[in-house]
C-alpha cells in the first residue's frame, strides 16, 4: 500500500517550502470552503473540516484566512463554486495515476490535465480506467521515534480499529477504513502518540516497480506538474522506485 507514501516522501525531500507555500494555502483554502459547504462550519460535527483546519494550522496558514474560507463555505451562495472531480490516467512505465481536483471550470481543467499527461510521457484515461486499483482509506502518519515499540503501536492501533501498519523511512503509516480514522486517531492521541498527518487518501492495492532512471525522472516530472496545477488537491500513484534509484538522481 506504499505508492502514495513513496510519493509523499519524494515530495518531502524535493520540497522548497517558500516556493510552494502560496499553492499550499490555495489548496487548503479550497478544501476548507468545500468541507464547510458540505458539512457546516462546526469542526466538532464535521470531521472533514476538522482535519482541514488542522492541516491549515500545520502549514502555518493565518487564522484569518482559515476563518474566511470557512465562512465562505458555510455561507453558501457567494464566492467561487468549486466542483470536486477525479482524473485518471497512466504515467511512464504503465503507472496508474489518480488526481483529485477542485475546479470552477471542468472543461478548462480537463484540457489542462490532458496536456500535462501527454507532455510528460503519460496519457489521460477515461473515468474508471485505473480507479479500481485504488481504495479509499484513512491514513495516519506517526513519527518513528516515539516512546513505544512498533509491536505495541500496532496492537494499540488494531485494538482501536486500524487495518494495517507499515514502517516507511522515518514514519509509521497506519491505515484504517475511512469511517474509523477519527476513532483510531483519538486512541493514539489519548496515549500521547503524536499524529503528524491524518487524511483520507486513495491507496493503491498493488504497486509497479520502476527500475530505469530515465523512466523515474519522467514520472517525477509528471507528478510534479500535476501537483503544481492550481486545481489539483492530491495526486496518487501505484509506483515504487527500485533501490538502485537514488532520490539525489531525480
Amino acid at each position: 500500500m506504499s505508492g502514495h507514501s513513496k510519493w509523499a516522501n519524494i515530495k518531502h525531500k524535493k520540497a522548497k517550502a517558500d516556493a510552494v507555500k502560496g499553492k499550499v494555502f490555495t489548496k487548503i483554502g479550497r478544501e476548507l470552503v468545500v468541507a464547510a459547504r458540505a458539512g457546516g462550519s462546526n469542526p466538532d460535527s464535521n470531521f472533514r473540516l476538522k482535519i482541514a483546519i488542522e492541516n491549515a494550522k500545520k502549514a502555518n496558514m493565518p487564522n484569518d484566512n482559515i476563518q474566511r474560507a470557512i465562512q465562505k463555505g458555510a455561507g453558501g451562495g457567494e464566492g467561487t463554486d468549486y466542483e470536486e472531480l477525479r482524473y485518471e490516467g497512466y504515467g511512464p512505465g504503465g503507472v496508474a495515476i489518480m488526481a483529485t481536483i477542485m475546479t470552477d471550470n471542468r472543461n478548462r481543467t480537463a484540457g489542462e490535465m490532458r496536456h500535462i499527461f501527454s507532455k510528460n510521457g503519460g496519457n489521460l484515461g477515461e473515468t474508471g480506467c485505473v480507479g479500481w486499483m485504488f481504495e479509499e482509506k484513512g491514513q495516519l502518519t506517526v513519527p518513528i521515534d516515539i516512546k513505544m515499540s512498533e509491536d505495541d503501536l500496532m496492537l494499540l492501533a488494531l485494538d482501536a480499529g486500524a487495518q494495517d501498519l507499515e514502517t516507511e523511512d522515518e514514519v509509521y503509516q497506519i491505515y484504517t477504513a475511512s469511517e474509523d480514522m477519527e476513532t483510531v486517531r483519538e486512541a493514539l492521541l489519548n496515549e500521547q502518540i503524536p499524529v503528524e498527518e491524518a487524511a483520507i487518501n486513495l491507496i493503491p492495492q498493488n504497486t509497479v516497480e520502476i527500475t530505469e532512471l530515465e523512466q523515474a525522472k519522467k514520472l517525477v516530472r509528471l507528478m510534479d506538474a500535476l501537483e503544481e496545477h492550481d486545481d489539483v488537491q492530491n495526486v496518487y500513484a501505484n509506483f515504487e522506485f527500485a533501490e538502485s534509484i537514488s532520490m539525489d538522481d531525480l
